[in-house]
């Protein structure tokens, strides 16, 4: 991985851009950056005025939608995962000056500049990138002549395209119910959809749930213009799935979970998302009477790929 930089705190509003996610995510965001800056949670609670609390529940609900952690160990002094620090840069929150204690790998002084490394471009959304991130850093520590920049906007068939088209990406992964028409694809794995409700909910002791069940039963659904909420939707339509209308829309994770614990409503995920959800204490997995199809994850090459040995090289390994 490059080196970590300071955060700077104005450019929250293309970090949401580019997370692909919208508010209320500008309050977690600026905690993100005010944590890198204040290096640990009690001192970031001071600076912004709330308890360590509120610090640990936005990163949290962050680090859920994202499908990864940010930081280390929360008590003492924080330091960014690999992840996290990756993130950073992808989500243009980095300034030039590089504090010595988040800079683990910092050249020493007066060491002549490293040759320019070649970089590649990959598109992929956020939750996608946290499966790839040992693979990623483990592929840029055997290759110290490429470098691996991310762009975690892309979503649909629709963006990877525009991405792949527009030389914004090398490589991308998208989500996708089957093998997109006039797109060259190939087929990675699939995240199961599923339900979950709380344990107050009337489903929840129920051994079998049915469409009917369903389409009577108000839903948790993210804001509008998530574009994960498309994808879910698509899903359930595809699956002749049809829930109530929505009770909540947020993108706090923690909001929604709360209203799932108190039996509020159904919410549709996948993925680290759906993973998470299925740990937590109170909140359970719909058995539904019919299959729910699954989200496809694929992966693309750019039009020049073959040109690029490094990129081809990139794809295969993420598929061992």
């Amino acid at each position: 991985m490059r080196n970590c930089a300071k955060i700077a705190l104005n450019p929250a509003q293309h970090f949401l851009y580019q997370a692909g996610m919208q508010s209320p995510s500008l309050r977690q965001l600026d905690i993100f950056a005010q944590m890198v800056a204040a290096g640990s949670v009690a001192r970031c609670a001071d600076m912004l005025g709330v308890t360590a609390d509120d610090i640990a529940r936005d990163i949290g609900s962050l680090e859920m939608r994202l499908g990864y952690r940010l930081f280390e160990d929360m008590s003492g002094t924080v330091r960014l995962t690999p992840a996290g620090r990756k993130t950073a840069q992808a989500m243009t929150l980095l300034s030039q000056d590089a504090p010595e204690d988040w800079d683990e790998t910092a050249a020493p002084a007066q060491v002549p500049p490293a040759p320019p490394r070649q970089t590649i471009m990959l598109a992929a959304p956020a939750p996608i990138f946290g499966h790839f991130q040992e693979a990623l850093s483990a592929f840029e520590a055997a290759n110290e002549d490429i470098a691996i920049t991310l762009d975690l906007q892309v979503q649909s068939v629709t963006d990877a395209a525009a991405a792949l088209r527009e030389g914004r990406a090398d490589i991308a992964y998208f989500y996708a119910l089957e093998e997109p028409a006039g797109f060259a694809s190939r087929y990675g794995w699939s995240e199961p959809l599923s339900l979950y409700v709380g344990a107050a909910h009337p489903l929840a002791q129920a051994d079998s749930v049915s469409r009917d069940d369903l389409a009577v039963t108000p839903m948790l659904a993210l804001e509008r213009h998530n574009p994960m909420r498309h994808i879910v939707e698509d899903a359930l339509a595809r699956g002749r799935v049809q829930l109530g209308a929505p009770v909540l829309e947020s993108d706090d994770m923690f909001a929604v979970m709360t209203a799932l614990r108190a039996g509020k409503g159904i919410f549709a995920a996948f993925g680290a998302l759906a993973r998470d959800l299925g740990r937590m204490d109170g909140i359970g997995r719909l058995p539904l009477d019919t299959q729910l199809p699954a989200i496809e994850v694929r992966q693309a090459l750019g039009p020049r790929a073959a040109e690029t040995p490094a990129v081809e090289a990139l794809a295969e390994f993420l598929f061992l």
